[in-house]
């Protein structure tokens, strides 16, 4: 029987968009586990922030400045992160943006620029950590959904494609490294309280009145709720988890 399940002691992970957020909270969640983190991200300022905010956790912590829809630069990151930490262990895919626009006033620009960022991403990262954790005979994928992931929205077409195809790529990577003993998960957050969200409520009218009508824990979510699962799916304790889409949303995916 394995012990310490969810010890990550001495295990490195990156975290794109890991500078705020939902990142931010499923990084510190990781940290107080004991894992050391590479924080990717292109706001510099921001990113070292929260690798001060991780190292005062006790652990080791470095900022990695890439652009995750660029190939080479994730390549220079993943071998940055290698030399410098030692290992790669757990990656987690969590780099997002969205633009609000129904689907006839969207520029493909705009399309292009949110699949870019945040599902060729997570294809493009995922790939390059592949080897390291083949290597090491074992690794944890976890990828950033939505409730987009599951609902259909009329302002977020490009946002509900991206977070769908997350869910469907999560999958394929599940079955494709299960032999190399890697577990590819995806996280579905609910309504949470962040910048991102804020810029909603703003944009969107009578969303924060609906959003608490429908969720049973009758609340937003805050970043914190992410430190569990992170660490969860990061650890032993999930060994034979994997192609899972998670719910973190106080029940609203669930709610009549």
């Amino acid at each position: 029987m394995k012990t310490r399940l969810f010890d990550l002691g001495g295990r490195v992970a990156i975290v794109t968009g890991g500078n705020g957020g939902i990142g931010l909270g499923l990084a510190r969640g990781l940290a107080d586990a004991g894992a050391n983190i590479a924080i990717v991200g292109r706001n510099e300022t921001k990113s070292k922030a929260a690798v001060n905010d991780l190292a005062a956790r006790g652990v080791k912590a470095a900022s990695v400045v890439a652009d995750v829809t660029d190939k080479e630069a994730v390549a220079r990151m993943v071998e940055r992160v290698a030399a410098e930490f030692g290992r790669i262990d757990i990656l987690i895919n969590n780099a997002g943006i969205n633009v609000r626009k129904p689907p006839h006033a969207l520029a493909i620009e705009e399309w292009e620029s949110v699949i870019d960022t945040n599902l060729t991403s997570a294809f493009l990262c995922s790939k390059a950590v592949y080897p390291a954790m083949k290597a090491a005979k074992g690794g944890k994928i976890i990828n950033i959904g939505s409730m987009m992931s599951i609902f259909g929205a009329s302002f977020t077409p490009a946002y509900a494609a991206s977070k769908g195809g997350i869910v469907q790529f999560t999958r394929a990577c599940a079955c494709a490294w299960a032999s190399d003993n890697i577990q590819a998960n995806a996280i579905l957050p609910g309504w949470i309280d962040t910048d991102l969200i804020e810029r909603a409520r703003a944009e969107v009218s009578g969303l924060n009145e609906r959003v608490l009508a429908r969720t049973p824990a009758a609340r937003w979510g805050t970043i914190d709720d992410f430190a569990g699962i992170a660490v969860f799916l990061s650890s032993a304790a999930s060994d034979f988890v994997t192609g899972a889409a998670i719910p973190v949303d106080g029940g609203f995916s669930v709610m009549g």
